[in-house]
């Protein structure tokens, strides 16, 4: 039932976001404008141009921006269905530990999509359109795909907004005891090559690309050590005044 309610809100989401596909192509293309503003100023306010060589290669391109629509506004639902389906095998006191959390997803999400969006696809489009050659008797222009460009702008987004969920899951198996300060300190190297694979994976073929993904997503890491070592020395500080405490008449 959790899966199938799950897969409803998608669906939902998907029908609501194909109505309004083409705002939201407008509002996807930004950072290529932004990028082509910052790399040609003497271009500023020029429509940029993205290339369709396929006779339904846009409308397969609007599918793709609706399930991507689709998915981003499910995902408040999708998080309470998950936390329902495991919510039965879980103590109070652990009920009352994710529920924080809850909060705590959709914004990291929405925090993670921004950063790609207003930061990382901006940079790394200007970065390409730095290697073009526009004197000479070669010239090199970038020219890319509508499919291309929309599929690294969604791809990025979701996976973003999944790996800022970094500091909100492991502060979890902190909060109930799974995992510790310690063990995320000893298993640093382990995450910064996990980290490092993941960038490699789904951002574009550049270093630049790829250090400006991992880069963040390790320093959430690193925070989720402090926030995992904070909680601790609180549950410690709740455990020795409880330990101490006169017993009641």
């Amino acid at each position: 039932d959790r899966l199938v309610w799950s897969i409803a809100a998608v669906v939902v989401g998907f029908i609501a976001c194909f109505i309004f596909v083409d705002p939201l192509f407008m509002f996807l293309a930004k950072p290529f404008q932004t990028a082509m503003a910052v790399a040609h100023p003497e271009r500023a306010g020029e429509a940029i141009e993205l290339i369709n060589t396929g006779a339904f290669g846009f409308f397969s391109v609007k599918m793709q921006i609706a399930l991507f629509g689709g998915i981003v506004l499910a995902f408040p639902v999708v998080a309470w269905q998950v936390y329902a389906f495991i919510a039965p095998g879980l103590y109070k006191r652990e009920r009352m530990a994710v529920a924080p959390f809850m909060i705590a997803a959709p914004i990291m999400f929405a925090l993670g999509a921004a950063f790609v969006f207003y930061v990382a696809m901006p940079f790394a489009l200007n970065f390409a359109l730095t290697q073009e050659v526009t004197d000479g008797p070669v010239r090199v222009t970038y020219l890319p795909k509508v499919e291309e460009y929309m599929g690294l702008v969604t791809t990025l987004v979701l996976a973003f907004g999944l790996m800022f969920q970094l500091p909100v899951v492991l502060s979890l198996l902190g909060k109930v005891g799974i995992v510790s300060s310690k063990l995320l300190q000893q298993g640093r190297r382990y995450a910064i090559v996990g980290i490092a694979a993941f960038s490699a994976l789904v951002t574009p073929n550049d270093v630049i690309s790829m250090f400006v993904m991992a880069v963040p997503v390790y320093l959430l890491y690193e925070i989720s050590i402090w926030i995992v070592a904070a909680m601790e020395r609180t549950r410690a500080k709740a455990e020795a005044g409880t330990a101490v405490a006169p017993p009641a008449p």
